[in-house]
């Protein structure tokens, strides 16, 4: 009997330990944070460059600038995703639902849907870099080669349909717990 009880303490202790580990993750996210920050001043940096050259800037110039700091930003996006959706999910829950600032996409977030999130911030991403070599078409050929350019639409596509068949799976997963669930509740009704 009082091995079993010893055994029990050590179980107890050892799941409470492997429980705790999910902080070992805390420090990841502060650093995405710090990198955050960084980038924050890479976006200024490149955004006091375009002030200074406007004048001097050809449109189309202008045009790969700006989507340079969309770039920028829409990366700054995926980082808070990473960071906040992951903290919440797998260290802490963060406890801002009676916030007025909530982000809508921390509504019922769990793996799968920040999985689904970061696959379509990715593809955006990807199809910004697109959009850069469109617009300058043949300066991206100069320097890649037109076989550059269709690595470039591959790679983007690979990001589409990664972004689709992380959805997919997730309605099927999404409908078969409801419709598991529902075939439960309906069982037990007839008994």
């Amino acid at each position: 009997m009082a091995q079993d009880s010893g055994i029990k303490r050590f179980e107890n202790f050892f799941e409470g330990f492997m429980f705790w580990s999910r902080w070992v993750q805390a420090p990841l996210y502060t650093g995405l944070t710090i990198g955050a920050f960084l980038y924050l001043v890479k976006f200024f940096q490149e955004l006091y460059h375009t002030f200074q050259q406007t004048t001097s800037l050809h449109e189309t110039e202008m045009m790969l600038r700006i989507l340079g700091l969309v770039d920028i930003s829409m990366v700054m996006n995926l980082v808070v995703m990473v960071t906040i959706g992951g903290y919440s999910i797998f260290t802490s829950r963060i406890d801002v639902d009676s916030h007025e600032d909530k982000p809508l996409w921390l509504e019922d977030l769990d793996a799968g849907q920040l999985k689904i999130k970061l696959a379509t911030s990715l593809a955006s991403i990807s199809g910004v870099q697109l959009l850069k070599t469109f617009i300058d078409y043949r300066e991206a050929e100069q320097k890649a080669g037109a076989e550059g350019i269709i690595i470039e639409i591959v790679i983007h596509m690979v990001f589409i349909i990664s972004a689709l068949l992380l959805a997919q799976t997730e309605k099927i997963t999404h409908s078969y717990k409801h419709g598991h669930a529902a075939a439960v509740k309906f069982g037990d009704e007839e008994h």
